[in-house]
């Protein structure tokens, strides 16, 4: 029998056990967690009078497969629901509707560019030059280097660095191109990044169905379903224990754990210590790096020049009659970083969640807003409640033009929930994941950290890391 651990029950974590024991199931798999609860940076709690209201991350992406393909896996095809609404702004001196025809902020039709108030006549005109000059290539690797090579200064921050930014708490200037695919995939075989996406969307099918989809009852629905199979299964899901450190036993490992003391951030005496064939490490980078350090010297030392990014989430609930009518119609709006101070983004919740409305006893019914601040260079996780939803209520008020008076609010922090992808992120990885072959033979990582941020990449992620480890334990297997 096959001994296998995996130290982390976030997305990635759970999603490698589960498609472990699909392929190993005489395997005997422990998931060990540090936290009271598995789900890591996912998590929905009651908020306002709806019982599943997310923390963190809403709904993932269904045009990219391994999402969709787990939530129908596990059951949850017909509990999942999508956006009502789906037009979102850009706040410059005002609300203004994100121009139509954009793949992730990079213009695929001048025309309607050029009908936008987003940008001034001269932005437009110096968009205008991109399909007619020489290519570029991927250069330096920023992602902001390119657009602005490209584009020019406006397009970049107030389309591409707005997008992109809010999508991983990015500094797109220090962000590499291999964070975001489909513009590597332009800059690397296309002359014009303009002409490249409108031949994609062009030559792509018809788009049917959503673009997002999410759990009625919270995007917690689906890893509470992961970690429900896997006990299921007998998979073994440890909680509220940390690893402490992992050394080698022959051509096995001896893993020792500690219980997590979760007030004080400290750990005690009490964990499980065990011997495994196998271990996949399905934790962020800078976490990682100490836990290999007896291991593999070159793979800890690249995983601790990683950099992640906090932000901390406010959730308010507004008496519904105060929302203005005029937004019912948008799904929110970004704040490019020239104008920026704490905000990032808003979400205006119960136009994008419909079913997040909820009615109280007087008869009132609840509008949710949902608002993102810090980023990367900008870490507010450790800032004062008070002074968290004083920027919230100001910014957010200012914006939209109202004096927000919330009913409730909740904030969650989320310290190193983005890694960072630094320019050369992709020869980055790679060193690592050989310098683990060579060094520890049966050690994988897998997570946002290295091949992808977002929940389909981490599915996709565990998906690989199970076949890698199967692969490894029985190489004859198909």
């Amino acid at each position: 029998m096959s001994y296998i651990a995996v130290v982390g029950a976030g997305i990635t974590g759970l999603t490698t056990a589960y498609r472990l024991h699909e392929l190993m199931p005489g395997a005997e798999i422990v998931v060990v967690e540090a936290n009271d609860r598995v789900g890591g940076k996912i998590r929905s709690t009651a908020f306002a009078g709806v019982s599943g209201v997310d923390e963190g991350a809403d709904a993932f992406l269904t045009r990219v497969p391994y999402g969709m393909q787990l939530a129908t896996d596990l059951g949850l095809g017909d509990a999942l629901t999508s956006p009502a609404v789906a037009a979102a702004n850009v706040w410059w001196n005002g609300l203004h509707r994100i121009p139509e025809g954009l793949l992730l902020g990079v213009p695929t039709d001048l025309a309607k560019l050029a009908r936008s108030r987003l940008l001034t006549w001269r932005g437009k005109l110096r968009a205008g030059l991109e399909p007619i000059l020489p290519a570029t290539g991927v250069g330096a690797d920023s992602v902001g280097l390119l657009i602005r090579k490209r584009f020019g200064r406006q397009v970049h921050e107030r389309l591409v660095d707005p997008l992109v930014g809010s999508i991983y708490a990015a500094d797109t200037e220090r962000f590499s191109l291999a964070g975001v695919p489909q513009i590597l995939d332009l800059a690397t075989k296309h002359r014009s990044l303009l002409l490249g996406a409108r031949r994609i969307r062009a030559k792509a099918p018809p788009a049917t169905g959503p673009i997002f989809a999410t759990p009625t009852a919270g995007m917690a629905a689906l890893t509470d379903a992961l970690a429900a199979s896997l006990r299921a299964s007998g998979v073994t899901i440890r909680t509220g224990e940390r690893v402490a450190a992992i050394e080698p036993a022959g051509k096995r490992w001896f893993i020792s754990t500690e219980l997590a003391d979760l007030h004080a951030d400290s750990v005690g005496d009490g964990g499980s210590d065990m011997v495994v064939d196998a271990v996949v490490l399905a934790t962020p980078a800078r976490s990682t790096a100490p836990l290999l350090s007896t291991m593999s010297t070159d793979a800890a030392s690249l995983l601790g020049q990683f950099d992640h990014a906090g932000v901390v989430m406010v959730t308010l609930a507004l008496d519904a009659t105060d929302w203005p009518r005029a937004l019912h119609d948008y799904s929110g709006y970004l704040v490019p970083k020239p104008v920026q101070e704490w905000v990032t983004a808003a979400s205006f919740a119960t136009s994008k969640w419909p079913h997040w409305r909820a009615t109280a006893p007087d008869g009132s019914s609840n509008y949710l807003l949902r608002i993102s601040l810090g980023r990367d260079g900008r870490d507010l996780t450790g800032e004062h409640d008070d002074a968290l939803l004083d920027a919230v209520l100001n910014e957010v008020g200012h914006h939209v033009g109202l004096t927000l008076r919330p009913t409730a609010h909740r904030i969650a922090r989320w310290p190193m929930a983005f890694p960072q992808y630094r320019p050369g992120h992709a020869d980055r990885v790679a060193r690592i994941e050989r310098a683990l072959a060579r060094d520890a033979p049966g050690v994988f990582v897998a997570g946002a950290s290295y091949h992808g941020i977002g929940i389909p990449a981490c599915v996709q992620q565990g998906g690989a890391a199970a076949i890698a480890v199967s692969h490894f334990l029985d190489p004859v297997r198909d």
